[in-house]
């Protein structure tokens, strides 16, 4: 796996026709599934990939909102990725990304790239949360020994921790819609501004189904994800909140908001996801 498991998730080779081609190593699945949030980072990369095959000012944007639609669960393993940029210009591009498998389309991603902020916020709601900076020692670790660590292979790429007091499902109650994580990239993920920012973005889907905390257990695919990202986060842990505001006998809404080791906001995302099919 390496040292810098994340780095290789992104890392593209040029293709024969034009596209590009990654690898998706079995950490980064769910289960058996590949993550969603991990396919996002990739079409973020590939977007990226395209623009800086240019000579204009274009070569300095970034990702800063991708839209996806899952067309399709494709196995760990070798993958294509094909780019068309819609607009290029000197603050906004726009930016469409394919990504299939043995032929099969399985991720449509429509990235925007601009600007990213440099300076601190202007304005921020305060309170968006009174997690510390860090985990606390009680926080839950995605071991082999867990539930959640037996499923969430990705957690062996990254660091990663579960508020317990958020987390009620874990003792068997029911609570709130609303979860907690603290999630940090390995040293030479976070080291790379370019990565990190990629983390980020992966990050706006890392947290269990809120649903879980109502008693609804089972996989809970996503739909469709739209995340956005503000700025590149500050080294340290990123502290992520998930909630949802409306859950339907089929679909349910879930929402990330991720900040950083500043309190700075850096990503949001919203998802429609379907209901575990144990919980139907």
């Amino acid at each position: 796996m390496g040292s810098a498991p994340f780095r290789a998730l992104c890392t593209l080779t040029d293709e024969a026709d034009g596209t590009y081609g990654a690898v998706i190593d079995p950490i980064w699945t769910i289960g058996q599934k590949v993550h969603g949030g991990a396919m996002l980072a990739i079409c973020a990369a590939a977007a990226r990939r395209r623009l800086r095959e240019g000579e204009d000012e274009a070569v300095m944007l970034q990702p800063i909102a991708v839209s996806v639609d899952y067309l399709g669960a494709p196995e760990p393993g070798a993958v294509t990725l094909a780019v068309n940029v819609r607009k290029r210009g000197r603050q906004i591009c726009l930016v469409d990304v394919e990504l299939s498998q043995n032929g099969r389309t399985a991720v449509r991603a429509a990235v925007t790239l601009g600007q990213l902020d440099l300076e601190p916020p202007l304005h921020q709601l305060d309170a968006l949360t009174d997690m510390p900076a860090e985990p606390p020692a009680d926080a839950l670790r995605y071991d082999g020994g867990s539930p959640l660590g037996k499923i969430v292979n990705v957690a062996k790429g990254i660091e990663l921790r579960l508020d317990p007091t958020a987390a009620k499902f874990v003792t068997g109650e029911v609570g709130e819609p609303v979860l907690q994580l603290w999630a940090r990239p390995f040293a030479e993920d976070e080291s790379d501004p370019d990565i990190a920012l990629l983390f980020a973005m992966m990050v706006g889907d890392i947290s269990p189904p809120v649903v879980f905390n109502r008693g609804m257990f089972g996989w809970a695919p996503t739909v469709q994800l739209t995340t956005y990202l503000q700025r590149v986060p500050a080294p340290g842990w990123l502290r992520v909140i998930s909630s949802s505001k409306s859950i339907g006998a089929k679909v349910f809404d879930e929402d990330h908001l991720i900040i950083d080791s500043t309190g700075a906001v850096v990503v949001q995302s919203r998802q429609l996801a379907l209901i575990g099919r144990s919980a139907r």
